[in-house]
């Protein structure tokens, strides 16, 4: 799983746009701990923050310098605290490295040796300095392009206020790489600084530095913040929060602000639906805010409704609307790519049509070639029966939508066979369970589902979307 993709789902999990600084300062070091030894101590208090946070935030962003500072034994206490972080929270390393002739060497040891997911490096050497760090697909750069130092105002602002440095970096940065390899760091307290850097990167995740001090509004920063989708920004925790006995409390009530804070702002502004949680239930399905946002936007309907096999069933699912919601789309994804990261494949293959949009998704998110049966051959042009290239012998793993009978899937599967092609694998967004998977297995396929019709049909009952007598005739059915 990506960086992105990694956040995105804790952001999700935690309902949190909070991250946490773990930076191992002797001056911060609470009271309590000061009895210790001083490393004993800088231990003893990184456990307790990330104990008291982990259900709370969003991702942990270790600050390198703090760890430098302290010698070997501080490069040893940042072995332990990356190995403490829970492996589903994304590590953002705060480095802000500048040094191009040990660029690829550090790219190399955060991301392959330390696990660390993302790292913040300094944009003055340019994208030579960048690039070494980008051929890593599952991580990501933050790249400094504002400071709140006032020392570094006359630098900052140059040549004028106008067009200062700052946002050309910003500027210049975009085009280093994806936004989903590289996002912004801006450290700021001005609502109007990260209103003009969000105007310039509306697609770039930002990571807000130097928010909390004294009369700053929450509510125009988180404003100016967010993009249209009312995403994209991600807050820290005040520094001075970290010491406090009763963290998680704090941190708690923190973020149901922030949340608050947002929910309003993208109530009064957003240019496009963003769906939001309105249930609480005990049993919490993984997937429970992508069932109900696949029922509100009207892909599972609950009725009497017939089927192209001339079946009556007393449900109706419907995933084309999918492709028009870039929110519930990219959950989709994600809960495909979650299953397909466990496969191995040379190649992907959608099943047309309805599994094309999504094949294509999984493609570029993947780093993975696409290719797909076609549905009927042409009379015409070449008479291709698969299109998109590809070698004998490659394995290829098989996107479709939703498994029924399974006749589809398994025509497009053999047509890729008739190439040449090894098929072992198939995966599907919902899983009717009408023993089709019995059936493929008969057939030599394995396969997988992101959702069973069970599993949605329970989850919309318990949070309240459909009756009992429509889960009765789902049973029934």
């Amino acid at each position: 799983m990506n960086f992105f993709d990694k956040l995105h789902d804790n952001i999700a999990r935690n309902q949190s746009l909070l991250f946490v600084g773990l930076d191992p300062n002797p001056e911060m070091m609470p009271e309590r701990y000061a009895s210790l030894d001083i490393m004993e101590g800088l231990w003893n208090w990184l456990q307790f923050i990330i104990a008291e946070t982990a259900d709370y935030v969003c991702a942990y962003k270790p600050t390198f310098g703090f760890y430098e500072a302290l010698g070997i034994p501080g490069l040893e206490l940042l072995h332990k605290t990356l190995k403490a972080i829970p492996s589903h929270i994304p590590i953002i390393l705060d480095a802000k490295h500048s040094d191009l002739n040990t660029s690829t060497i550090l790219a190399r040891t955060v991301f392959t040796e330390w696990g660390v997911d993302a790292i913040t490096l300094s944009p003055y050497t340019g994208q030579d300095h960048v690039a070494p760090f980008l051929v890593y697909p599952d991580n990501a750069v933050f790249i400094l392009c504002c400071t709140s130092n006032p020392g570094a105002e006359s630098l900052q602002q140059y040549p004028v206020t106008e067009t200062p440095l700052y946002l050309q970096v910003v500027k210049e940065s975009k085009n280093w790489g994806t936004p989903e390899q590289l996002g912004l760091e801006v450290g700021t307290n001005n609502p109007e600084v990260l209103a003009l850097i969000r105007a310039i990167a509306p697609e770039r995740l930002i990571m807000a530095r130097s928010i909390w001090v004294e009369g700053s509004n929450l509510n125009q920063i988180v404003a100016a913040g967010l993009n249209d989708n009312g995403t994209g920004l991600i807050i820290p925790v005040p520094q001075d929060m970290l010491s406090s006995p009763q963290l998680s409390q704090e941190i708690a009530a923190l973020c149901t602000e922030i949340n608050e804070c947002k929910n309003n702002i993208n109530d009064e502004n957003s240019t496009c639906n963003v769906w939001l949680p309105d249930v609480s239930v005990s049993n919490i399905h993984p997937q429970q805010d992508l069932i109900l946002q696949l029922y509100d936007i009207g892909c599972i309907m609950f009725g009497s409704f017939v089927q192209a096999s001339g079946a009556t069933f007393p449900y109706y699912i419907d995933l084309r609307k999918i492709i028009s919601n870039p929110q519930v789309f990219n959950q989709v994804l994600s809960g495909y790519a979650t299953i397909l990261e466990t496969l191995n494949f040379d190649r992907i293959a959608g099943i047309p049509y309805g599994s094309l949009p999504t094949a294509t998704g999984l493609a570029l998110r993947l780093h993975c070639p696409m290719i797909f049966p076609r549905k009927e051959v042409k009379a015409h042009g070449t008479r291709k029966v698969i299109e998109g290239n590809y070698n004998p012998g490659e394995t290829v793993v098989v996107v479709d939508d939703i498994l029924i009978s399974g006749k589809s899937v398994m025509e497009g599967a053999e047509k890729l066979k008739s190439a040449g092609l090894n098929v072992q694998d198939i995966v599907v967004f919902i899983d009717h369970e009408q023993g089709v998977k019995n059936r493929l297995s008969q057939h030599g396929y394995n396969s997988y589902a992101v959702l069973t019709l069970s599993e949605i049909t329970e989850t919309l009952y318990q949070a309240g979307r459909i009756n009992e007598g429509q889960l009765l005739a789902f049973k029934e059915g």
